[in-house]
């Protein structure tokens, strides 16, 4: 099993910044992809970014050049910078992470609102 404990989020003004930090606990040594999802109201859960356990990224078009993932050399945490946020950015964002195993866990989710 794998706890995923988010933070950060909030508030902010369009072109604005955020940054979200993800804290894995458990059996951390079986994970192997950590990342991001966001979920607007009214759509659908969607891929933000994901970082392998190498420095391989997987990073959303529509926020490419925006969001930046990064995860600690422990890979325990995940972090996700974002940069000139856009209104169309407001949603829940999730944490995510696989176990080796292929078995996948969430975080409880944080708000992210951008105000135009």
């Amino acid at each position: 099993q794998v706890r995923l404990v988010e933070s950060g989020g909030g508030l902010v003004q369009a072109g604005g910044s955020l940054g979200l930090s993800c804290a894995a606990s458990g059996s951390i040594s079986r994970i192997s992809v950590m990342g991001w999802y966001r979920q607007a109201p009214g759509k659908q859960r969607e891929l933000v970014a994901t970082a392998g356990t190498g420095s391989s990224t997987n990073v959303a078009d529509s926020v490419k050049g925006r969001f930046t993932i990064s995860r600690d050399n422990a890979k325990t945490m995940v972090y996700l910078q974002m940069n000139s946020l856009k209104p169309e950015d407001t949603a829940i964002y999730y944490c995510y992470c696989r176990s080796i195993s292929g078995l996948g866990y969430w975080g409880q989710g944080t708000q992210v609102t951008v105000s135009s």
